[in-house]
């Protein structure tokens, strides 16, 4: 159905100005907006990046400058990473996920953004010629020297650098090897266990806030960061059984 305003003149005019706001909000973080047609569209005109499809003006006009980033930043990665996934022309990401590493770094900021595929594509954000962009970024996962840089000093856990675990992450489980021990981090109260505060994984107990956080390569295009309570179980080399 054709979209007829009741006085498109007035429309027309206010989108200009949104037009005009976004932009400049877009340029203070590096982004540069493809022409809007609002004189055509009015609020209702498509708001892109390299001809990504951001939102319509209408609904971008609305929100906040830290919003306004996100939603950009969400599709650009997203097309970033189909791209570098080769994927198929219907196919859609699932999540973004920040990845937390130690400062300063060269990117701003470092993302994985997992398709339905589950395959999980690593994508850094950079500032290059004054301009937000979206690249690979590919991690040796037994360089201990790469994995120091981005996470800090190795820490100690109950489990080793080599030993194969199951992990339960967003309802998915995964078998893959621990590849580095990070510092522990807050434990999430939401968890889906019978009991609060306390938790056996195997064989152990933890009654405080901190739990120890692992890198475990899973062999799905990077490795997850893990709590020592996401781990379901390990794996007997050879055996493929439990190995509490």
């Amino acid at each position: 159905m054709t979209y007829i305003p009741r006085n498109f003149a007035e429309e027309q005019k206010e989108a200009g100005q949104h037009a005009k706001q976004l932009t400049a909000i877009c340029e203070e973080f590096h982004i540069t907006l493809d022409p809007i047609d609002w004189q055509t569209s009015g609020l209702w005109a498509w708001v892109s990046v390299n001809a990504i499809k951001i939102s319509d003006l209408r609904d971008l006009s609305k929100q906040d400058n830290a919003s306004i980033l996100r939603q950009v930043q969400i599709k650009l990665l997203e097309q970033a990473a189909l791209k570098i996934a080769h994927a198929r022309p219907d196919m859609k990401a699932l999540m973004w996920t920040p990845v937390e590493v130690v400062q300063p770094q060269e990117f701003l900021g470092l993302w994985i953004v997992t398709l339905e595929t589950d395959e999980r594509v690593p994508i850094a954000e950079y500032i290059r010629n004054g301009k937000r962009v979206y690249e690979h970024f590919t991690l040796d996962v037994h360089d201990q020297d790469a994995l120091f840089k981005l996470f800090g000093p190795a820490n100690a856990g109950e489990y080793a650098p080599g030993d194969s675990v199951t992990i339960d992450e967003h309802e998915r489980r995964c078998t893959g090897e621990v590849v580095y021990i990070l510092p522990p981090g807050k434990a999430f109260t939401n968890r889906k266990f019978p009991t609060r505060g306390r938790h056996t994984i195997a064989g152990k107990v933890f009654t405080n806030d901190l739990s120890s956080r692992y890198l475990v390569d899973c062999q799905d295009g990077f490795p997850h960061v893990v709590y020592q309570w996401q781990i379901i179980n390990t794996v007997t080399e050879g055996t493929g059984t439990d190995g509490k």
